[in-house]
């Protein structure tokens, strides 16, 4: 099922899309798409709405270096055990929404996968973590490089409004252990990679962010990003893919 959050012409609803081009249909979910959907019987075409973030989530936890060739590319080793931070929810922005560029030197587009977690968990195994999963969405861990360095901690770097792009929607019906991902910058190809190549795999990422703190339903793991990472300027548009979930693509503009 391809789970969405859309504005429609009664105002804004989750649902679920059906079908692909143009006879793809927007079923409107009621209250929430956890669990098992409750359709209240409104559709209208996809054409006639509009994606936004398919998710609110009460924090994103986002994983570093967590692709080998990420980590070397900035002469980086890779930690041991997962790597994380936080970003704010105030970063999260749905596809074709704008990303802001401050203007604080160099800022990097992140093409990444992100895990949706469909319910209250604490102390999750890795051999259960499939379990606790709503489903997969395609990210953008949108970074102020220069601040990144300078500032030694990430909060900042990582953590400017709308520097959290997701969409289109959440796949739940999907093996993400080896997908293609791939990212484009005004449609020259940047990052070539595989979620196969993730150091610290999704079950065990679930189960050390967990061990860390309670997840809440909605909220957001970003796993990390593979090599090719690089600058974004106002005026330009990125695109991310990932297989068996869609395109999430973002004009960039100068703050």
């Amino acid at each position: 099922m391809r789970l969405a959050r859309i504005a429609h012409p009664g105002g804004v609803a989750f649902a679920s899309i059906e079908g692909d081009g143009d006879d793809a249909q927007v079923l409107e979910i009621a209250e929430h798409p956890f669990g098992q959907p409750n359709f209240t019987g409104k559709r209208w075409p996809l054409a006639d709405v509009r994606l936004l973030a398919p998710i609110l989530p009460s924090k994103v936890i986002a994983v570093g270096r967590n692709y080998a060739k990420h980590a070397a590319e900035f002469g980086n080793e890779v930690p041991s055990a997962p790597m994380l931070f936080l970003k704010p929810s105030t970063t999260v922005i749905g596809p074709n929404a704008a990303i802001r560029r401050p203007d604080v030197g160099r800022v990097d587009f992140e093409g990444e996968l992100a895990v949706v977690i469909g319910q209250p968990v604490k102390n999750v195994p890795a051999a259960r973590a499939a379990s606790v999963i709503l489903g997969y969405t395609v990210a953008n861990d949108v970074s102020a490089r220069d601040l990144q360095k300078s500032d030694g901690q990430w909060g900042r770097a990582k953590g400017f409004d709308t520097f959290c792009p997701i969409g289109p929607w959440i796949e739940t019906s999907i093996d993400a252990s080896d997908l293609s991902l791939r990212a484009e910058v005004d449609g020259e190809l940047k990052q070539d990679g595989r979620t196969s190549d993730l150091v610290h795999k999704i079950p065990e990422l679930v189960e050390f962010v967990s061990g860390v703190m309670t997840l809440l339903p909605g909220d957001i793991i970003l796993t990390g990003t593979p090599e090719g990472v690089g600058p974004i300027e106002g005026g330009q548009s990125v695109s991310i893919t990932i297989e068996g979930i869609g395109t999430l693509t973002n004009p960039v503009e100068n703050v």
